[in-house]
């Protein structure tokens, strides 16, 4: 059979038209296009009128391609114009947008109205949340390119995006840059940036974003290098009436702090270095300020994660209390008063409740630790008559009842005694 019989037939005269999306896909990308389209549509709203933007805004994009000129449009109605690369305006005699956040006037009550305009437009495209983000952070890092008020109108805006969740604070990482932080422009960017976020949030929702951003730790990181400590961090705060801040970061350093002191015990007693780890806790006690019975709750926690527990019972029953035996010296130089020792029997009994490996070892502990001159008999008795009911407390009563029993008819025969003499 020929070639020419097994031909298909081809139907002439016929254009076969591509798919409506592979035409986007393969069109020519043409921000300044858009950007005359879109500074159009703006254009035809009533000046000042935002209820009449917000209007165009939203039957705009079922014609211009806003997925596609995301980061465009953002440029547009966030400084008004596209930028260069370098951060830059793009200079090409085309006017400014009549609407942007650079257009309002500087105070907080007009750039609350245009943020609203954003809220509008992206309850509308929510596709719109990805390209918003990342054009804000491109216009972050520029804003030593741009006029005092234009920067301090993007930081107040940047603090109600945050706020009210169309941004996450994440956002504020781009001021991390060396040549921003060293000229101060970091830290009054983001200065403006909290105070107006604490306007309409509490401190802890901020601490909470914080961390989700990943800064909690780095608040510090926007200060000059020359300024960066805590009581620049106070004075700082304090001066722009933000004593919440101040507050929330005292809190967190001393998390931090806390945090350091057991890894740092740990890593000693590791090693074996006791003494070293005496001297250094001695150090750490004069220094953060805290009270013994803050701080003994760090000594034991520091203890209990230097030890490599076994897996079976009998081993850490025997673990536990050679762990106790060795370190009860260094763990007294810090248990000096019954508070301090009903704080260590409180931390113990969290610990021990928290974690079952060691919850059938309680009593066996205090009985030791009593011993060896850490627990006083009077301490002993207060956490079993007044203590606090932390956890697992019935279930450490049940456990103690003997060694509280032996203890009170100890103290009735010393009276006898002494009433006899």
């Amino acid at each position: 059979m020929s070639s020419a019989a097994n031909a298909k037939p081809v139907l002439q005269g016929v254009k076969i038209r591509p798919r409506k999306g592979v035409q986007k896909a393969t069109a020519k990308f043409e921000p300044t296009v858009f950007r005359d389209a879109f500074i159009s549509v703006l254009s035809a709203a009533a000046p000042g009128n935002l209820d009449e933007i917000s209007v165009k805004l939203d039957a705009a994009g079922n014609t211009l391609e806003y997925r596609r000129y995301a980061e465009t449009l953002f440029e547009i109605i966030i400084a008004g114009r596209l930028l260069a690369p370098g951060g830059t305006f793009l200079e090409d005699g085309t006017p400014a947008s009549p609407f942007s956040i650079f257009q309002a006037e500087d105070d907080l009550a007009s750039i609350r109205k245009h943020v609203d305009v954003f809220h509008k437009l992206m309850r509308r495209y929510k596709y719109l949340q990805r390209g918003f983000e990342d054009t804000l952070m491109n216009l972050l890092q520029y804003i030593n390119k741009f006029t005092p008020e234009d920067t301090n109108k993007l930081a107040m805006a940047t603090g109600l995006f945050c706020s009210s969740g169309l941004a996450t604070l994440n956002v504020l990482s781009v001021l991390f840059k060396e040549h921003l932080v060293k000229e101060g422009l970091s830290l009054q960017f983001v200065t403006t940036v909290f105070k107006t976020y604490l306007i309409d949030q509490n401190v802890d929702q901020f601490g909470l974003n914080l961390y989700k951003a990943g800064m909690s730790d780095r608040l510090l990181d926007f200060f000059p290098p020359n300024k960066r400590d805590e009581d620049s961090f106070a004075r700082h705060f304090e001066a722009e009436d933000m004593k919440q801040l101040v507050t929330f970061q005292t809190k967190k350093q001393l998390i931090l702090r806390k945090e350091s002191v057991i890894e740092n015990v740990k890593n000693l007693l590791e090693e074996g270095k006791i003494p070293e780890c005496l001297t250094y806790l001695k150090a750490q006690i004069k220094e953060s300020g805290l009270a013994e019975p803050e701080f003994i709750p760090l000594v034991w926690t520091g203890v209990m994660a230097s030890v490599d527990w076994g897996t079976r019972s009998d081993q850490i029953d025997n673990q536990i209390l050679k762990q106790v035996q060795q370190y009860s010296k260094l763990i007294a130089a810090f248990c000096t008063s019954p508070k301090t020792e009903i704080a260590l029997m409180q931390t113990i009994q969290v610990n021990f409740y928290e974690d079952a490996r060691f919850i059938k070892q309680f009593r066996a502990v205090s009985q030791l630790l009593y011993k060896n001159d850490v627990l006083s008999e009077s301490a002993i008795l207060y956490w079993a008559e007044k203590g606090s009911k932390t956890q697992g407390r019935t279930v450490f009563m049940k456990q103690m009842e003997p060694f509280i029993h032996w203890l009170k008819n100890a103290s009735d025969e010393e009276d006898e005694s002494e009433d006899e003499e």
